[in-house]
């Protein structure tokens, strides 16, 4: 389930990876609740590390 979460969010981010996943759920999907379970054993540094290398390798732009 990781796996196909994390394919999602490299490919459409995190709030297209949101509404596709309500989309093909009959359930609702708890984008906050999934968040703290998935960092939950994230540490601060690895989370920071990670925001880092995402932000290089997806640069905003207008």
């Amino acid at each position: 389930m990781d796996d196909g979460i994390n394919c999602l969010l490299k490919s459409l981010g995190a709030f297209e990876t949101e509404i596709f996943i309500s989309n093909i759920l009959k359930e609702p999907f708890d984008y906050t609740e999934w968040q703290r379970e998935r960092f939950a054993n994230t540490t601060l540094e690895e989370f920071s590390t990670q925001a880092v290398q995402y932000d290089r390798e997806h640069p905003f732009s207008l």
